[in-house]
Formats: C-alpha cells, sequence, structure tokens
C-alpha cells in the first residue's frame, strides 16, 4: 500500500530461483507470497505497544485463547466518570493480508479518535491471508462480538478497567479498507443472528465504513482512470493481488464476498451506516455503488467524500490536505455516533 520504501522487492529472489522456490504473489514493500508456502511481510510499519497517556490508555487483552486472538482496547480518561460511553469495535485494513492492530499508524490514529470523539475502542487483531483465507477475518471479528458479549454479562475484574466505563448496548462496527469489509460482513452476520437477540446485552447502533474494500470482475470508472496521487496507498494491480491471496482458492472478484449485495429474502435490516469516501480513491465508485444498494435495501446511509484525497489518508497522512480531512472525518463519526 505504501510506496515510500527503502524495502528492495528483488532481495535475494534469484537465489530463491536458483533453488525453485519463486514468488508467485507480491506486492511491493508488503508482502511476498512463495510457492512453497513461505510468506515475507517487511516492516514497513512498525509496531508500537500499548501506552498510557494524560488522556488515552491503551492496553492488549487476549479475546480467544485457542488462536490467540488479541485487541488493543482504548479508554479515554478525561471524561465524566459517571458517563457510560459509547464501543466501537475497528478493524484495521491492510487487504486482508497485511497490517495489525500494533501498527503505529492505527495506534495514533484510534487514539486520537478515542480521545476525540468519547469512545472506548477494541481495534481487533485477525488472522491474516493467506495462511488463513476468508472468511478466516470474518470469523474472528464474530468471535470478537461474543468475547465482548460475555465481558458485558460477567463483569470480569480484570477487564473492569474500560469495561466499567462502556455502554455495551450502545456498540458501533468499524473498520477501513479490507477492515471496513470485515466490518460490513461482521454486522450483517450478527444481524441474521436471530434478529440480534442472542447478543444482548450488546446492541449494535451503527455501522461505519471507511473507504471499504470491495472489488469485481467489471471495472469501474474510478478503478480504470482515477488519478492517483503521489504514494497513492492502493492501485488496481495491488488490489487484485489483495483478492487472489484472500479469497478461497479458485475464486475470482465476482464472489459474494467482494459484493455489498443484501439478498431480498433475508430479511435483513442493518442499523444506520456511515460510510467515508476519498474522491482520488480507486474504490470512490464501488463506495458509492455500496451507498446505492444499501439504500434500495430501505437502510439509512450517510455518506461523505473527502475532496482531494486518496486511500487510507486518515493513517498516512501522505498529502497536505490529509490532517484537515482528518478532522472532519472524526467529527462526522461523532455526529453520527452520538445521534443515533
Amino acid at each position: 500500500m505504501v510506496t515510500a520504501i527503502s524495502y528492495d522487492p528483488r532481495q535475494n529472489l534469484n537465489l530463491r530461483k536458483d533453488h525453485g522456490i519463486v514468488v508467485v504473489e507480491e506486492i511491493e514493500g508488503l508482502i511476498k507470497v512463495y510457492n512453497n508456502g513461505h510468506i515475507e511481510r517487511p516492516p514497513i510499519v512498525p509496531n508500537v505497544p500499548p501506552n498510557s497517556l494524560p488522556h488515552v490508555t491503551s492496553k492488549d487483552v487476549i479475546f480467544h485463547h485457542p488462536t490467540n486472538l488479541w485487541s488493543r482496547i482504548y479508554l479515554p480518561t478525561d471524561n465524566n466518570p459517571s458517563k457510560k460511553l459509547p464501543l466501537l469495535v475497528y478493524f484495521h485494513g491492510g487487504g486482508f493480508s497485511v497490517g495489525s492492530a500494533a501498527w503505529k499508524c492505527y495506534h495514533d490514529f484510534l487514539t486520537t479518535l478515542a480521545s476525540k470523539i468519547g469512545v472506548v475502542i477494541m481495534s481487533v487483531n485477525y488472522r491474516l491471508a493467506p495462511e488463513n483465507r476468508l472468511p478466516a477475518a470474518y470469523d474472528d471479528g464474530f468471535q470478537a462480538i461474543t468475547w465482548l458479549k460475555n465481558q458485558a454479562m460477567v463483569n470480569s475484574k480484570e477487564q473492569n478497567w474500560w469495561s466499567s466505563k462502556c455502554n455495551f448496548s450502545n456498540m458501533f462496527i468499524s473498520g477501513d479498507s479490507a477492515g471496513a469489509n470485515i466490518a460490513y460482513h461482521v454486522a450483517i452476520r450478527l444481524n441474521s443472528y436471530n434478529n440480534n437477540n442472542n447478543i444482548k446485552p450488546l446492541c449494535l447502533k451503527g455501522v461505519i465504513l471507511i473507504q471499504p474494500f470491495f472489488g469485481g470482475e467489471s471495472r469501474t470508472h474510478s478503478e480504470k482512470y482515477s488519478v492517483q496521487p503521489p504514494y497513492s496507498a492502493l492501485n488496481l494491480s495491488a488490489s487484485d493481488t489483495y483478492w487472489r491471496i484472500a479469497l478461497p482458492v479458485g475464486s475470482n472478484r465476482d464472489h459474494p464476498w467482494c459484493k455489498p449485495r443484501l439478498s431480498s429474502t433475508n430479511n435483513m435490516k442493518l442499523p444506520s451506516v456511515l460510510i467515508c469516501i476519498s474522491e482520488m480513491d480507486i474504490l470512490k465508485d464501488r463506495n458509492l455503488e455500496m451507498c446505492n444498494v444499501l439504500g434500495e435495501a430501505e437502510i439509512k446511509v450517510e455518506k461523505h467524500v473527502y475532496k482531494g484525497v486518496g486511500h487510507a489518508f486518515h493513517i498516512l497522512h501522505n498529502s497536505p490536505l490529509s490532517q484537515p480531512r482528518t478532522q472532519d472525518m472524526m467529527s462526522h463519526l461523532k455526529a453520527f455516533i452520538y445521534n443515533q
């Protein structure tokens, strides 16, 4: 996704070829998949530990011991102690195959978000493809919600530092890029899970999708013709590679997981949805199409298009407009959450 890198994608490639081991999929600087199953993910973005800052405390917690799945929880510490805060479940981006809840860009963004809009955030670290192809990430997201339900019911001392400040009946699911795709599919699964009754005392109030990553075999206008800003986080070649790495073997981009479609026969009733779209993103047209699909299903949709910025501007800050647009987006998220 990030093109300003120092990693040489040709490093050791010829040596591996001499032994019959070759790269079969690659996104420069981010991931290499070899024909023997070996995966390389250069550390292009540093991982950072949780911390305690003047306005936000963050800690890592394991939410599923069999697979060692964990999340990073952010708690604003400057709010009214008697006021319980909304809960935001967040999934990071990275084409389903790279990224981490510990990446510095996500840690910084979510620390600021928790403080600025006043929410408890659970940033989910899910399993990555191709070692764990879809629907593994969807399953992990649902497992995270199941863990939250248990925390709401048992009120354990270990998690009391954040759970006691959290309004579990005011929950939102969010993510950016592939994380937004995960958030959408987790929300769909939750909503079909006995009409939400089986997740009580949790209550899903809204879904927030930031530049959601969807695809298709037929190209959209923005995929074919959009002019990418310098250091664009996503181009068409990388998008295609992410889907090949993440989808079940033998599938193409017309797979249902690439499409934000709702069945007319499944009585699906999502809560309100906020979709954040970047004007210079190759996904712009797919994001606008998603607004139409949800609207036709009589789901309340709010959308914002951020001018002059590309994919993942809110975490990369790779444009002079990134900072003001990020502030705008945070304001939109706050208004959406507190008006449901």
